[in-house]
């Protein structure tokens, strides 16, 4: 199973797609997930000694416009609580726990010195975003996939996983829908500047929900705490689900074989460089 479509979205534009697999499949289909991710199933049942999978997508990405949603955390908190006869927001699903991110009261403890009274939901986030940047050690040999994040909340060391796992679990324990987001960064740095963490890699970052006036949907803002940054028009979006587990690029069983030996490979380039 595999999640390496690019989303097709407002900010976001899938202009092409290619999954090439080899050897030839037996099995291969595509569907959407509960989420509205594309996803894409295939089966071998003949002996091979390779498997490649090569995804090849051209999407045309925006700047996300400023955020001017202002409201209170604790309004926002509200406003996701079950009422009677109140309209049911769809966003609600993601301020429970999930496989990857559970509840509990040391995120709720590291989360709460950035959510004072009556602050703004997008500006407390913000500084929760920067403290993980600053509190946490980018080190990809700390953790695998499998650390679970109250571990790595004690070690102050990961990747882009854990941090997105991390901030989740911070805002669901406030109450508060946030939803993990696997996509991209661009590999060029602009001139003088450093190269992003995740570049060339799969990356992974966070997309809180921001409740709209009464009557309406809100909308989603994301964060990266890897980089301290809001993602821009240098990010591309693959999928969104509750955390890793929904979203993962590519899992599946293999029978047979003593050892085998996994290669990843990401480049993001702008089009304009493409021969």
């Amino acid at each position: 199973m595999a999640h390496l479509k690019p989303s097709h979205t407002v900010r976001q534009q899938l202009l092409s797609h290619e999954l090439r697999i080899e050897p030839t499949p037996a099995q291969r289909s595509e569907t959407f997930d509960v989420y509205g991710n594309t996803r894409a199933f295939f089966s071998l049942n003949s002996e091979h000694d390779t498997l490649e999978v090569v995804a090849l997508s051209t999407v045309l990405t925006t700047q996300p416009s400023p955020i001017s949603n202002d409201m209170p955390w604790e309004d926002a908190c509200e406003r996701m609580r079950y009422h009677r006869q109140a309209a049911y927001d769809p966003a609600a699903e993601f301020a429970f726990a999930s496989p990857y991110v559970p509840r509990h009261e040391n995120f709720l403890a590291y989360a709460q010195p950035s959510f004072a009274t009556q602050r703004p939901l997008i500006e407390a986030a913000r500084e929760l975003m920067e403290r993980i940047h600053s509190d946490f050690e980018y080190e990809p040999e700390a953790t695998d996939v499998s650390t679970p994040a109250l571990q790595v909340l004690q070690m102050r060391k990961g990747v882009c996983q854990d941090f997105a796992h991390i901030m989740l679990a911070c805002l669901r324990s406030l109450g508060l829908p946030a939803r993990y987001v696997s996509g991209y960064l661009l590999t060029s740095p602009p001139p003088g500047r450093p190269r992003l963490v995740g570049s060339d890699a799969s990356h992974a970052w966070v997309s809180l929900y921001l409740p709209g006036p009464p009557g309406s949907l809100g909308e989603w803002a994301d964060l990266d705490p890897t980089n301290n940054r809001t993602p821009g028009q240098d990010y591309v979006t693959l999928a969104t689900g509750r955390d890793y587990s929904d979203v993962s690029p590519m899992r599946g069983v293999i029978h047979g074989g003593a050892k085998h030996k996994l290669r990843v490979a990401v480049t993001v380039t702008p089009a304009s460089t493409i021969s």
